[in-house]
């Protein structure tokens, strides 16, 4: 699915910037989740049906725990571990960071 580990821009240039930093959640063993691959859900991490209409393309990515436990949940939607976060926010932070830079030597 285009969710994982794809690069996506989840967001049109003008909204709000997507977070960075995981989720921590606490979810139930036995209950299927979706995790909102767009970063357009108002329920984050999980899906709330956004990608619809604002990224048709962009599916959640459905799981079930096998055991009551709190994960973190990638935000940044750079994830190769969907849903899942590995790390990919410090890359997304980094080239955020030297992208303004380089704007202020403009």
């Amino acid at each position: 699915s285009p969710g994982c580990g794809a690069v996506l821009e989840p967001r049109l240039s003008g909204e709000e910037d997507p977070p960075r930093l995981p989720y921590r959640v606490r979810v139930s063993a036995g209950k299927r989740y979706a995790w909102c691959a767009c970063g357009h859900s108002k329920k984050q991490p999980f899906c709330d049906g956004a990608h619809k209409s604002k990224a048709p393309g962009i599916s959640p990515v459905f799981f079930t725990p096998e055991k009551d436990k709190a994960f973190m949940f990638c935000a940044c939607k750079q994830t190769r571990n969907a849903p899942y976060c590995d790390g990919s926010h410090l890359k997304v932070i980094f080239r955020d960071v030297v992208k303004s830079v380089k704007g202020i030597f403009k």
